[in-house]
């Protein structure tokens, strides 16, 4: 199976960021720090006298919510709902991401939906094994899953039938981004650029602009108070010749079959972008211009086909 991510955006270099001339300098130096957030790529760009001390918290709290939302960390919360279809006393950020995603559900028309992990497990397996499943075999996998099977409470969360499980990897990276830049805005930052597999960007670039972020496509998106997701069928795919991708339709346990090669949404909150970018794979471009007007203040950056 072919993992690699597909680099979707760029953001400026640090340097690039330099004060304009006549503007105030920023906070302190610049600090560009680059890691890894839910196995996708991560990145801090600040300005500030103590930015040792920030980009730990964000660590920290990056570190907090992987022990809530890894689909691989032993003893996640996601991992022991999984094994068991019970988790008692769940975290306030599972109840909250979970309750997002049955807003994009619903909005999206069922496209949306965390239950489709056994299906991604299925064609996983099928592909290390260098074939494709067979239809009973999907079958299987379709018959547990289904987003009315998840009851979610304050106090727990259940999966009704024996065998279902969840993946969050179509909306977790968002919601990580939106938590580790309200720590850091918690402690003062009011500028930065922080990517957590998505985009969320907070005041001004140390230019004095609005952070330049770029698509793939070339369009430039420029942000300041703001986030971006962007998702394509085909970034990761099961196969090498790159036909089936991992975003799997629910409706019929299948790689989507949608040739786009990059959807991209912009939202207050990232969490929201990311589950409506992953959706619009499903989608043509008016079901998702539909679907966004549900939330408030949500664009769709783009919708481009794959080159011919």
């Amino acid at each position: 199976m072919t993992v690699t991510r597909r680099h979707f955006l760029t953001i400026a270099s640090a340097a690039a960021l330099a004060p304009l001339a006549g503007r105030a300098a920023p906070a302190g130096p610049i600090t560009d720090w680059r890691g890894t957030a839910l196995g996708a790529e991560a990145r801090l760009i600040l300005a500030h006298p103590d930015a040792e001390r920030m980009v730990a918290a964000a660590l920290d709290e990056l570190a907090r919510l992987e022990a809530i939302f890894s689909l691989y960390r032993p003893g996640s919360e996601l991992m022991r709902l999984n094994a068991t279809g019970t988790l008692d006393a769940p975290s306030t950020e599972m109840v909250a991401l979970l309750t997002l995603a049955g807003l994009v559900h619903d909005a999206s028309g069922g496209l949306f939906d965390p239950t489709i992990q056994p299906l991604w497990a299925l064609h996983a397996t099928a592909a290390a094994e260098g074939r494709t499943p067979t239809a009973a075999e999907r079958a299987a996998a379709l018959s547990r899953t289904g987003w009315g099977g998840v009851a979610v409470e304050p106090a727990r969360v259940t999966l009704a039938r024996p065998g279902m499980a969840l993946t969050l990897n179509g909306i977790a990276q968002g919601y990580v981004t939106d938590r580790v830049a309200a720590r850091l805005a918690g402690m003062g930052m009011t500028d930065l650029m922080c990517e957590m597999g998505e985009i969320a960007a907070l005041g001004r670039a140390p230019d004095g602009r609005p952070w330049p972020v770029t698509l793939s496509n070339g369009r430039p998106v420029p942000l300041s108070g703001r986030t971006l997701a962007s998702s394509a069928p085909r970034a990761t795919c099961f196969d090498q010749a790159g036909r089936l991708g991992h975003i799997i339709d629910p409706r019929t346990g299948q790689p989507s079959d949608r040739a786009l090669a990059l959807v991209s949404v912009s939202a207050p909150s990232a969490a929201l972008a990311d589950a409506l970018s992953t959706a619009g794979c499903l989608m043509t471009r008016s079901d998702l211009d539909r679907a966004v007007v549900a939330f408030a203040d949500v664009r769709v950056e783009a919708f481009d086909p794959l080159p011919v």
